[in-house]
């Protein structure tokens, strides 16, 4: 027996047993080694799916070329497509995919462009614009757009799902996924849930992502997007591809519990794979462990392959810059937050507030920036060397609201961000650097709780 061409190889993935990084947990817990596609990634499934309801819709033709914004894994399963179907490929990627991503698409014969990460989406040169601004340029091509596109979640509905169940002898309980554009949680719990109701879905977040708020109160925060490193999983926007009545229960996961456990996996458990692998796991495991009995069967998808990321989380060097290494202590936000006495509460100013009158407050708190907000919302951010500055270049702003020459807000972070990632970001032009504890309330954290932090 043979195949026609390496698209025919892709699905019936096998799942795997879980033995080591799970233990004291019950239940049986399965891994979908997705890494077994012949891209090395679930997005096989979709990329495939995508273009063959283009050609049948006639939306792509003979010598057409296909556009995406993919964060890498995508585009290697929409260039195995191209290359099997006779189409060109040009990938925009955002910066913070790794190289290896990166080179794989380029040899692929794909046009490679990298996107700025820390931008809007409506950004123009953000990687969702720059993609569809070729599109809109380039006769004779398709922009899939994976995240709105629905043949994503049907080619999980259609594949992921059905093996799924058939490899578990409709066994399985509980359905774990990381979500990012959400066709393989969605489209595969879809399915699921239609042979047994009682399935439940646990869906895996970043923090710096929108989702698990959303779910929970049905509002789109965006004091809950802040840069985050781990790729593939959490979304600045809302994908039509998230279903959020096909999601049961959130968890999120840091950056760093994610590449720790990515590593755990591969020496404990043979499995080779990428980071949000890893962050599924932990996710995973951590909503086992209060609620999955002795014979539940949880099913948790590994999305991609661990040759994406050697010079990162396989990179002992690359993972101490970020303060990821194994059994090290670092200290983190909330080590910050924690110090900080009870009776602690955020000075901010409103944007409406005269210049001058910041200037006074600025000289009696002794402090050198402060938030600015707007209805109870950060809309903004003032320094003192910014009131200099401006007030040096024209005096007679004194009388004039602080809105007029205020900058961008405080980006928000994690609990669990470590002192080296907060340093290495004020290192990068962030002056302050805001944060929420446990019970939901803002601390802004400046160069003097670092080197406090660092003294400790």
């Amino acid at each position: 027996m043979y195949y026609n061409s390496i698209i025919e190889t892709i699905g019936n993935t096998p799942l795997v047993k879980l033995n080591k990084v799970n233990k004291g947990i019950p239940g049986t817990i399965l891994v979908k080694v997705e890494y077994f596609n012949p891209g090395n990634s679930m997005k096989d499934r979709m990329a495939i799916k995508m273009v063959e309801d283009a050609e049948k819709e006639g939306k792509l033709k003979p010598g057409g070329t296909i556009i995406e914004g993919t964060s890498g894994n995508t585009g290697m399963g929409l260039a195995l497509a191209a290359i099997s179907k006779g189409y060109k490929c040009v990938f925009t990627l955002a910066d913070k995919q790794s190289k290896e991503k990166m080179d794989i698409l380029r040899a692929m014969g794909a046009e490679v462009i990298v996107c700025p990460t820390n931008v809007s989406p409506d950004d123009p040169r953000s990687y969702y614009s720059v993609a569809k601004k070729i599109h809109e340029e380039t006769p004779n091509s398709i922009y899939p757009n994976q995240y709105d596109n629905m043949s994503n979640s049907r080619a999980h509905y259609e594949t992921t799902g059905p093996e799924i169940w058939e490899q578990t002898e409709g066994k399985i309980t509980h359905w774990a996924a990381g979500v990012g554009t959400g066709g393989s949680m969605c489209g595969t719990s879809r399915y699921l849930k239609e042979q047994n109701h009682k399935i439940v879905s646990v869906g895996i977040d970043s923090y710096g992502s929108v989702f698990k708020k959303y779910k929970e109160t049905g509002k789109f925060d965006e004091k809950e997007i802040y840069p985050y490193l781990t790729e593939g999983i959490g979304e600045d926007i809302l994908p039509k591809n998230v279903d959020f009545a096909m999601i049961d229960h959130f968890v999120k996961v840091t950056d760093k519990d994610g590449a720790i456990m990515t590593r755990r996996l591969a020496r404990e458990e043979g499995l080779f794979c990428g980071w949000s692998c890893g962050s599924a796991v932990h996710g995973a495991l951590e909503y086992a462990e209060e609620h999955l009995k002795e014979d539940d069967v949880m099913v948790i998808i590994l999305p991609d392959h661990g040759t994406r990321y050697l010079g990162k989380i396989y990179n002992d060097d690359w993972m101490k810059d970020h303060g990821f290494i194994e059994n090290t202590d670092y200290a983190t936000a909330k080590n910050i937050v924690k110090k900080r006495s009870s009776s602690y509460k955020l000075i901010s100013i409103d944007s409406d507030q005269k210049i001058g009158e910041v200037v006074k407050l600025l000289d009696e708190l002794s402090i050198s920036q402060l938030p600015v907000t707007k209805s109870g919302e950060f809309v903004g951010s003032i320094s003192d060397t910014k009131l200099l500055n401006k007030l040096v270049e024209n005096p007679e702003l004194k009388s004039k609201p602080i809105s007029e020459i205020m900058d961008d807000p405080f980006k928000f972070i994690a609990l669990n961000t470590t002192v080296d990632t907060i340093s290495s970001m004020m290192n990068h032009g962030d002056k302050a650097l805001m944060v929420l504890d446990d019970k939901n309330e803002a601390h802004i954290i400046t160069k003097q709780d670092l080197l406090m932090a660092f003294a400790d």
